[in-house]
Parts: C-alpha cells; sequence; structure tokens
C-alpha cells in the first residue's frame, strides 16, 4: 500500500491563512452589554449607576444582543469583545456566551471580577473563551481598591472572583490605572501580578484618562482631569516601566507619515471593526459617540453600518484652522493621542486640539531628543531629518 498522507498539518500561527484573497467584511466588534456597573470608578469614563431601571429598560434585549451577534458571524467577525459597563450585570450573559462561542467567535471579556461565580468559572474553563479574560483590578489593599472603586466589599469580591479563575485554569490579565493611590504601591502590586495562577505578564495601565464619553458630567470630567499624571509623571512612568526606549520609540516610527494630513482618522477605527453601544448604536469605537458618527441599528444592519457608514466618517477632514495649523502639520503624530474620540470627550468635536495630549505627546519626544526647550512640533520644518537621525540612533527598522 502506498504511504497515506497526514490528515492534519500543523502550522505556526504566522504561518495561517483563514482568509484567501479578500478579507472579511467585520474583523472584530466590540459590545457594551451596559453602561451599569456594580462599582463606581470616578475615573471612568462610561459607568451609570446598577440601579439605574431607565437605563436597564433601554437596553438591547438578549433576542437583539443575538440578532447583531449572528450578522457579525455572517460578515466573517473571529473576535468579539463583552464591555460594559460592567457585562457580567446582564442576567442573561452565559446566554449570549455560549452563544456567540456556538457560533465559533471568540471571547474577551473586560471585566471587574467581583461577579465571578464558582458556576461561570467552570463555564468558562469548560467553553474557554480563546482569549485572555481582561480584568480591571485596583490595588494590593483593600483601602486602596476601595478608595477607586468606592463600593465597600468590592475589594473581597474582586479578589475571589480572581481565585475562581485561577483554580479553573481560565486565563486572564490584569489591568489597573495610574491613580496616585495605586502608584504607591505599584512595586509590590506588579510583583503580586507576575506571581498569581493564570496571569502570565505584567499589568497594563490606562495613564491618559478619558473623559466621560455621554459628556453627561461636567463634575466628573473635572475630577478625572484631576486625577491625570503630568506630561513629566507620564515620562517617569513610561521610563520605569522600561517603555521609552523600545516600545514608545517603535511605536513612533511605525505612527510617523511624514506628511501635512488633515484627515481625521488615522487609527484602524471602522476598518472591519467597530463598537455597538447598549442601545443598538453602532459607532467607530467605544469613545466616539459625536451624534454625526453614530448609526442606528435599528434602521438599518451591520453590513451597511460597515460598508457604508464608516466609510463616509473616515473621509471626513478636519475643518477647525487650529487643528490643520497645529495638528494636521505636526510630526509627533506617533506619540499622540489624538483623535476624534478625545476631541469629543474633551470638547465636543470631531477636530479640536486637545492641549493635554499635545503637551504628554511633546514631553515623549523630548525624551526621545526629537525636540528641544520650548520647540513645537508643528512650527518644526525638518520633522524627517529628525526622525531619521533619532531611528538611526535607535536602530530601529
Amino acid at each position: 500500500m502506498g504511504r497515506c498522507n497526514s490528515y492534519v498539518e500543523k502550522l505556526k500561527r504566522g504561518q495561517l491563512r483563514l482568509w484567501k484573497g479578500a478579507k472579511p467584511i467585520l474583523s472584530t466588534l466590540d459590545i457594551e452589554l451596559t453602561e451599569r456597573c456594580n462599582n463606581k470608578c470616578i475615573h471612568c469614563y462610561i459607568n451609570q449607576s446598577i440601579d439605574n431601571n431607565d437605563i436597564k429598560r433601554k437596553e438591547l434585549d438578549t433576542k437583539d444582543v443575538k440578532s447583531i451577534i449572528d450578522e457579525a458571524a455572517a460578515l466573517g467577525c473571529l473576535t468579539i469583545r463583552f464591555t460594559g459597563g460592567e457585562p457580567l450585570l446582564r442576567e442573561d450573559f452565559e446566554e449570549l456566551y455560549i452563544h456567540t462561542r456556538k457560533l465559533g467567535i471568540k471571547v474577551v471579556l473586560f471585566t471587574n471580577a467581583t461577579l465571578i461565580t464558582p458556576h461561570l468559572a467552570a463555564l468558562l474553563s469548560k467553553i474557554p473563551p480563546l482569549e485572555t479574560i481582561e480584568i480591571s483590578y485596583y490595588g494590593m489593599r483593600k483601602n486602596t481598591y476601595e478608595t477607586v472603586s468606592h463600593v465597600p466589599g468590592s475589594f473581597e469580591a474582586a479578589g475571589r472572583g480572581i481565585r475562581l479563575l485561577s483554580e479553573n485554569k481560565v486565563p486572564f490579565g490584569i489591568k489597573s490605572v495610574l491613580l496616585p493611590e495605586i502608584i504607591a504601591e505599584i512595586d509590590n502590586f506588579e510583583n503580586w501580578v507576575a506571581k498569581i495562577s493564570g496571569s502570565y505578564q505584567r499589568p497594563s495601565y490606562a495613564i491618559s484618562l478619558d473623559l466621560r464619553c455621554r459628556r453627561d458630567s461636567v463634575k466628573k470630567n473635572s475630577q478625572i482631569k484631576e486625577l491625570r499624571l503630568t506630561p513629566d509623571e507620564t515620562i517617569m512612568f513610561l521610563a520605569k516601566a522600561r517603555k521609552t526606549d523600545s516600545i514608545l520609540k517603535r511605536q513612533y516610527f511605525t505612527k510617523f507619515t511624514g506628511i501635512i494630513d488633515r484627515s481625521l482618522f488615522t487609527c484602524g477605527a471602522g476598518v472591519r471593526s467597530g463598537s455597538i453601544d447598549a442601545y443598538g448604536s453602532y459607532q467607530l469605537c467605544l469613545l466616539l459617540r459625536h451624534p454625526k458618527t453614530v448609526y442606528n441599528l435599528k434602521n438599518g444592519t451591520l453590513r451597511e453600518a460597515i460598508l457604508g457608514f464608516a466609510p463616509d466618517i473616515r473621509a471626513l477632514e478636519c475643518q477647525n484652522p487650529e487643528y490643520i495649523n497645529k495638528c494636521a502639520r505636526c510630526f509627533l503624530k506617533g506619540l499622540c493621542d489624538q483623535c476624534p474620540g478625545k476631541s469629543w470627550t474633551e470638547h465636543g468635536t470631531l477636530d479640536t486640539p486637545v492641549d493635554y495630549l499635545c503637551n504628554v505627546a511633546h514631553a515623549k519626544a523630548k525624551d526621545l531628543g526629537l525636540i528641544e526647550g520650548n520647540e513645537k512640533a508643528w512650527q518644526i520644518d525638518e520633522g524627517v531629518e529628525r526622525i531619521t537621525q533619532c531611528s538611526n540612533r535607535s536602530n530601529i527598522n
């Protein structure tokens, strides 16, 4: 008999080609199951009260969420991220999760872990999400954690949820936010994260805190601004995290365009992707809720939103003279988080420069040796030459 060929061919991740020719219409989708949260973190850009029944009644029901998931699968979606608020507040979370996994879609879950039960941990072990669960966690001590969460008992509840995931061998990662309470014990925090079962990397941190994406509270926005690190503090943290000499430079050189660009969108928002809010609106990203950039799925389909609506929004150009004279001319785009979503949360527009982000970007540029003293990047003509010189010094291809 002739030699039989193997039925299975093993390939490395980089060799895998799921799509031959055209890519899928949709590859990833964020679904915000609820804005409600059982924590009351002051830095959060979206959370609403857990007992806000008016909001709860407006949320998509189980049937509608499933319908969106089904359409996402039909469009080729491979990964769905369930987020909130706290997505585990939804009584139908288990049903939605199983429905998604049965379709072969991987699930990313953003959670504070306080509502993880033995049953849910066992389910996540039996039917794995195939993506790492991302847990927001706020410090090593009860006082530290609950100063951030503002909910008594949340520290113990989060710890219990993490232990349940560890015991069930469900992979998770820890993320946090750079607030004064956390910075004060950051070394112990990172040592703990490195040791806990199931967590394979150091924590990630939110640094430039986002303002309320619904623009629903001047008071809360003022409080969030007060919590932000100064540009110098940001550089100190990045240096300590050993990001200044590697990740920061690579981020910069891969994003730099070298031309005056009036395009509003320099990221991938809305490109075979998008976000669905808790009430059935498609957005290019979770932050961007400007009325002109929101598509109501009750009046159309997800396919129409991605193929018709999103490209039109991405084609928008800046109109604000301040943006044209500064951001469009700046060669620090790779170091700056300026985007329509940030302009929306800060100013209620799509193209108003955010001074805080500009100041942080210039601090990063000074640290890299791209600018000196009080230089402003948009006033510099030899930006391309400076990039080349810095790239050569850093040996970054």
